[in-house]
């Protein structure tokens, strides 16, 4: 018979996003009996094959580790079969569950996704909740189907978007609250204390990867816009416009208090100082905080702008 409370538990993830909650697991009562995670990829200048924030927090705790490329044959499957695993926990793992997968653990599978579904089913709800301007995102924990995002929800906890919070803040705050809300159902969904429930049929959104080519800033779009712009794409692909022929990728920035003067081209620079340059939009202004050259480290706008006259010059000119 199941022990509730000390389940065995196999995980499947891979960035950091996932690590987090495998953290949290090791931590638990229960026991993590394995762990997937996708192949060593080339990264950095070097391109040096590196191991998958989820692989370097297994191998530091002993946990057994598996890098199928697909779960498609019994050859791939021959881990976590073997593993005996109760539940399989999935969290940002990348790689397709077959049925066979999902009908393996007698718990099911259980994933961790990053929003309120069934808003932004797909592969970046932080993002994507961020740049549509959502007030509110959250986690939810769902039992895996064969849909794209379409399980049977266990447990939704929701969060306040803050005005400054960017896709990597969120995507921290999420990981975190993920990694608690897991652990808290699992002893309750082996009793049976938790009954699963059908995602709504309204409200449905896709959060569609994210492409490079949404990088680029139109200015002529009111503040607001490119605000949000700057901070969803914070870390990657990172907001951008040309200046002077130079493609300046924009890190950080805020909306402006400033008045923008009627007739000013969207895009020009109003002002230069030690916090920001700050720039005229469609709509209002906003204030660039941190940014930076091809080739060059980022920087806050007071060394970036330093010994340099920008203000009259017009971003994406």
């Amino acid at each position: 018979m199941t022990e509730c409370s000390r389940l065995r538990v196999a995980f499947a993830g891979t960035p950091e996003f996932a690590s987090v909650a495998l953290a949290k697991l090791i931590a638990s009562s229960h026991q993590v009996v394995g762990v997937l995670t996708q192949p060593d990829r080339p990264a950095g200048r070097g391109r040096k094959l590196t191991a998958s924030p989820v692989k370097q927090l297994a191998i530091e705790a002993g946990i057994p580790v598996d890098q199928p490329a697909s779960l498609k044959t019994d050859e791939s499957l021959a881990a976590l079969r073997s593993w005996n695993a109760d539940v399989l926990v999935v969290a940002a793992y990348g790689i397709l569950l077959p049925q066979t997968v999902l009908q393996l653990p007698p718990l099911g599978c259980l994933n961790i996704h990053g929003s309120l579904l069934p808003r932004w089913r797909g592969a970046a709800p932080v993002h994507r909740a961020i740049l549509a301007g959502d007030e509110t995102t959250g986690v939810t924990i769902m039992r895996m189907d064969e849909g794209l995002d379409t399980g049977d929800m266990l447990s939704k906890v929701s969060v306040h978007i803050e005005a400054d919070d960017t896709a990597m803040t969120l995507h921290d705050t999420l990981a975190a609250l993920g990694a608690n809300a897991l652990v808290d159902v699992l002893t309750p969904w082996c009793e049976g204390s938790i009954q699963a429930q059908a995602q709504p049929e309204d409200g449905v959104t896709y959060a569609h990867k994210l492409k490079k080519d949404e990088a680029l800033i139109d200015f002529t779009a009111s503040a607001v816009v490119c605000d949000r712009q700057i901070r969803g794409l914070a870390g990657w692909p990172i907001a951008e416009s040309q200046l002077n022929g130079e493609r300046i990728r924009i890190h950080a920035g805020r909306l402006s208090t400033m008045a923008v003067p009627p007739g000013t081209t969207p895009g020009t620079i109003l002002a230069a100082d030690a916090q920001a340059l700050t720039v005229a939009t469609g709509d209002g202004a906003v204030d660039l905080t941190k940014l930076q050259r091809p080739g060059k480290t980022a920087l806050p706008a007071a060394d970036f702008a330093s010994g340099k006259s920008c203000v009259g010059q017009v971003f994406g000119g």
